[in-house]
């Protein structure tokens, strides 16, 4: 029977591509091939293991056309895919880099009981599935996958079946790297093959939706592994009566539609001071007028299309429910077909609140809904009334008036004065809050961590009876 997943084109909207999932036989067959090579890949040590992913980076950087060509195809877009590929080269880099000193066992320490020697090592998980989603398809499927074989683990991803063309061109550099194809395999599929992957690993990293979280999260209970989910996000920006407004509008403008607002870090709902909120929208709304489509050519305007034809419907509903209950669009405002494809131009809307989906559902669209509030503790009132905690940002005229504000908001990660540092700055730790996520930081040193278990050698260095034992 053929099970082929038509892929749709997001520029042309046409179907020109299909992938073929494993069955779940066949994927049993891959994982425990991937297990059985790990043992060798541990063994390599950390120095051989860096040096595989920096033969892997050359070969990524020798089919770099070929990659960012089925991305442009996959995405609809050119400019972030660049981004997308320059960060997963220094990804590779920042671990090669960090690892040795990350992955060196605690020196042995005596304890509090002086005649007993504690000796630790560090065991990882020997495999890993990654299940990633279609906005930076690259990118999130290697955030994860790129620590994890520095640890030590064979990695089994599967990326979303929206945006798979990648996967081909990118299994070529990953085979020519006679160390690392024994141990990372890169597989096409839909959720039931994320289900039948989850029923073979040992540790399962997901990026995508809440809805979707849950279940992996309920899976991997099941099968008591540990699952770590990069879930949704209904970022807020928070801009106070202080703030530098051409900085505000211009980073929160930036943060909001760059990739069309298709990813995590979006800034998706904006509380200005009544003092000012005029004036900020009315620069914003300068500011986002002066972006152009990414169409007809995929190198002109900013804003590319609209990925996923059923988000389209969502930014549609959102559009309509908030129209309908009282908002007003400033520009922008709709969905779009041109030659096929789905496109929305940069949105502000004003005159919107809490009963909106706009306002309180995740959108991942180019749009811009503002608020006034009068207090600081409305504006955190606010900005915390979400069920959401993935990021934020505040803007004020001080570092110091930004950062007390941002100690009120439950978000994981607080850009001070800009907007989606996250996207650049990969040192902080950080935790998402509420559901949107679960599990350790994918930054900084605990990002590696992650896929290691520490096993405890508690040494008895003095030949004696121990003053508990029984005295008998």
């Amino acid at each position: 029977m053929n099970n082929q997943i038509q892929v749709r084109n997001p520029r042309s909207g046409k179907i020109d591509y299909g992938i073929n999932p494993l069955t779940a036989s066949q994927l049993q067959a891959e994982c425990h091939r991937l297990r059985k090579s790990q043992t060798s890949w541990q063994n390599l040590g950390v120095a051989g293991r860096i040096k595989a992913l920096q033969d892997w980076k050359e070969a990524l950087l020798e089919h770099k056309d070929e990659l960012i060509a089925s991305l442009i195809l996959d995405t609809g877009r050119l400019s972030e895919t660049l981004i997308e590929f320059d960060s997963v080269i220094s990804g590779i880099d920042r671990w090669c880099r960090l690892a040795p000193e990350l992955l060196s066992p605690d020196p042995d320490k005596v304890t509090a009981i002086s005649f007993i020697q504690l000796q630790q090592q560090l065991v990882p998980y020997p495999l890993v599935g990654v299940i990633s989603p279609w906005n930076f398809p690259l990118l999130l499927s290697t955030i994860d996958t790129i620590p994890a074989l520095l640890a030590g683990c064979a990695v089994i991803a599967k990326p979303s079946e929206i945006a798979p063309r990648f996967i081909a061109p990118l299994t070529k550099t990953i085979n020519s790297v006679p160390e690392l194809r024994d141990v990372l395999l890169y597989i096409e599929g839909a959720g039931e093959t994320g289900a039948n992957l989850i029923a073979e690993v040992d540790l399962v990293c997901f990026t995508g939706s809440v809805a979707t979280g849950r279940k992996v999260a309920a899976a991997a209970t099941q099968r008591f592994i540990p699952a770590f989910l990069e879930l949704g996000g209904k970022d807020p920006a928070i801009v106070l009566a202080s703030a530098d407004l051409d900085l505000a509008t211009s980073a929160i403008l930036w943060g909001s539609v760059v990739n069309a607002g298709q990813s995590c870090l979006s800034i998706e709902r904006i509380y200005v001071a009544k003092s000012i909120f005029d004036n900020f929208v009315e620069q914003l709304v300068t500011k986002a007028k002066q972006l152009d489509l990414n169409y007809p050519l995929v190198k002109e305007g900013e804003i590319g299309p609209i990925i996923a034809e059923l988000q389209a419907a969502i930014i549609t509903e959102h559009l309509e429910d908030a129209i309908a209950k009282g908002a007003k669009i400033h520009c922008g405002g709709q969905v779009e077909e041109l030659a096929g494809g789905l496109w929305c131009r940069p949105t502000v809307l004003t005159q919107v609140n809490h009963t909106m989906k706009i306002m309180t559902e995740e959108t991942f669209a180019p749009i811009m809904p503002i608020m006034s509030f009068t207090t600081n503790e409305e504006a955190v009132h606010l900005a915390n009334d979400t069920s959401y905690g993935l990021s934020a940002a505040v803007f004020a005229g001080s570092e110091s008036e930004a950062i007390s504000l941002a100690k009120g908001i439950d978000a994981g990660a607080i850009s001070i004065n800009d907007a989606g540092l996250t996207a650049f700055i990969h040192e902080a730790e950080k935790n998402a809050f509420k559901f949107s996520g679960m599990g350790g930081s994918r930054m900084g040193a605990a990002a590696l961590k992650r896929f290691m278990r520490k096993k405890a050698f508690l040494v008895k260095t003095q030949s004696f009876a121990d003053p508990w034992w029984f005295d008998k």
